[in-house]
């Protein structure tokens, strides 16, 4: 198996998951925050959704400059434009995890805003860390559900609110 359908079969387990996780997200609450520190709902919900497409970006560049290219998140009003969102990332982190693009896996990739450099790593890296990403906000995500007394789906394994556990 090579490294890159190594990445798609974790990316189409993850997409199981956090499909039933958005779902969930209340619109009525996008703007709720459990915490002065922690995103809105609304935004959590919103990048979980564009993580896969970092896939591309990361095989398709050679960094990300906060500063040259801001962070604007996309502005979603339903949950079927959040799921249409995510399918759409979904796809396009799908349709470059192909062999053609394997050669680029160890060429350096930057994170960066201006001239403040987070990290330099190999393409790999990077997307492991995309993927990861996914399931960090995720969880994240399930914490602000729980709060507002959202049932949870499981993720490896059954939930607390599943009726089978």
């Amino acid at each position: 198996m090579t490294i890159m359908q190594s990445f798609l079969n974790e990316l189409e387990k993850e997409a199981v998951t956090t499909r039933k996780m958005l779902e969930r997200v209340p619109l009525d609450k996008y703007d709720w925050v459990p915490h002065e520190k922690s995103m809105k709902l609304g935004s959590l919900a919103t990048h979980i959704a564009e993580l896969p497409d970092w896939i591309d970006m990361v095989l398709h560049t050679t960094e990300l400059d906060f500063e040259a290219n801001p962070y604007t998140p996309a502005k979603l009003t339903s949950t079927n434009e959040l799921l249409n969102y995510f399918e759409k990332s979904l796809a396009n982190g799908r349709n470059v995890l192909t062999k053609d693009n394997e050669s680029q896996l160890e060429l350096p990739w930057t994170l960066r805003n201006g001239k403040q450099i987070y990290s330099t790593e190999p393409k790999a890296d990077v997307i492991r860390m995309s993927l990861s990403q996914i399931i960090h906000h995720r969880a994240q995500l399930g914490v602000y559900l729980r709060l507002l007394n959202i049932p949870i789906p499981g993720s490896y394994g059954p939930s607390a609110d599943e009726n089978n556990f």
